[in-house]
């Protein structure tokens, strides 16, 4: 992990820094294009050629029912279950907090204003499946789909090489109520509940993160149809902030756990002095051997780096110029800078909160913006998953009190039938009928 002095770094120095997954020359879209177009001409049968060129399988049928689903999930353990159970209560618990009825405003006397809760009826869940089969965010996005009441969830996982899904995928589908499981990955799987085949129902809208082909899919078939997005959630990234109070070894593991997320994952230090930064590598070198997917992991680190600054609230100025999908606060003393987050998509405080928890069962939901775009964007949650739509009812007294102004407001805009809309309601001759 290269390093670098934070005052050495000029403000275009910060910039080239922090900018990370771009396409300058078009190459991943021009891919992706590809595989959209050949999605909505030729629907399943472009799936089935995707599955058996990129996922190397060659399938029979495009979705699992529910039948086969229990046959898969009951490899599942018992003490497997109990944990992917402990999850789903929690983040049940925690987005379930999240649904509020909201109070009528009356704005002046006789003018009633609200919002009411819709689900969104037919949600695409697009479940990773590439380099780690991901069942957490299964949950992330069943839960709180579930809550909000949507019609229709249509789920999309990347078939294994034996032409099913994982047990656990197959297992938390059971515990969600989820009947059916698309066979499709990729930016392949995006186009196909954007644009509807033969077997995949088109949806009003898709959720889950992926690599940059199924990021680049997202922001594609969300200009180009009438389906949204949650957000563009694409490479996962971390940004660790630690001063002289952390624990090194805590650290390194922070960061190598987000590392072994893919080759593209980014990890970066941000801390307090030279010493940090070398114990923090001296765990770092220590703890990479051990690990399973220790050559992603190195690959990543490759493309990760540390930042030296004098106190920390350098530090978190580089965050906020960062904008990072998980920043987690290294400091025994996090309670005197949280005010100062301004853009990041979930945060870990203190030394004994490790992203893992928020990743896997503490309750919030790890499906967060990546790439600087928590400068404008939420991570999921039970709104992501509604509409509200704006209720208004005028009474008698109300539009006597209201109608003069919204007269004057339209005829100055030159908007006379706007005010005739008004008029004829104020109006004696009118008004009674």
């Amino acid at each position: 992990m290269k390093t670098y002095n934070y005052s050495d770094l000029s403000k275009s120095d910060i910039q080239s820094l922090v900018q990370r997954n771009i396409d300058p020359a078009n190459e991943i879209r021009g891919i992706v294009e590809n595989v959209i177009t050949k999605v909505k001409e030729h629907g399943d049968s472009a799936l089935l050629d995707f599955a058996l060129k990129f996922d190397k399988v060659e399938l029979e049928k495009l979705y699992l029912d529910k039948e086969e689903l229990e046959t898969i999930a009951s490899a599942v353990t018992a003490e497997q279950k109990a944990a992917l159970e402990i999850a789903y209560n929690n983040i049940y618990k925690f987005h379930a907090a999240q649904v509020k009825a909201e109070d009528k405003v009356e704005t002046m006397p006789g003018v009633s204003c609200w919002r009411e809760m819709r689900p969104i009826e037919k949600v695409g869940l697009y479940i990773p499946g590439g380099s780690a089969v991901l069942p957490s965010t299964f949950l992330m996005l069943g839960i709180p789909a579930r809550i909000a009441g949507c019609h229709e969830i249509v789920v999309c996982s990347p078939p294994q090489k034996n032409g099913k899904v994982n047990a656990f995928i197959a297992y938390v589908a059971l515990l969600l109520g989820v009947d059916k499981i698309y066979l499709a990955g990729g930016a392949q799987a995006i186009a196909a509940m954007a644009y509807g085949t033969e077997t995949v129902a088109k949806v009003d809208k898709i959720f889950g993160p992926g690599n940059q082909f199924v990021t680049r899919a997202k922001t594609i078939v969300q200009s180009t149809t009438t389906t949204a997005i949650d957000m563009p959630a694409g490479p996962s990234e971390v940004l660790v902030i630690a001063d002289e109070s952390c624990n090194p070894a805590y650290v390194a593991a922070d960061l190598l756990a987000q590392a072994e997320h893919g080759i593209d994952s980014q990890a970066i230090l941000v801390c307090t002095s030279q010493k940090i930064a070398e114990e923090v590598l001296a765990q770092v070198e220590k703890q990479v051997p051990v690990l399973p997917r220790a050559e992603i992991v190195k690959q990543a680190l490759d493309n990760s780096y540390i930042v030296i600054t004098n106190t920390l609230d350098e530090a978190m100025q580089f965050s906020n110029a960062y904008a990072p999908e998980h920043l987690i606060l290294s400091t025994a003393n996090w309670q005197l800078h949280t005010a100062n987050i301004i853009n990041a998509g979930s945060v870990f405080l203190g030394n004994l909160t490790p992203e893992s928890a928020g990743d896997y069962a503490s309750g919030t939901n790890h499906t967060l913006p990546t790439s600087s775009y928590s400068r404008a964007y939420s991570g999921v949650s039970v709104d992501s998953f509604v509409k509200k739509i704006t209720f208004q009812h005028i009474t008698p007294d109300g539009i006597k009190n209201i109608g003069p102004s919204v007269e004057i407001l339209a005829e100055l805009e030159g908007l006379h039938a706007h005010k005739n809309a008004v008029s004829v309601r104020l109006s004696p001759q009118t008004s009674a009928k």
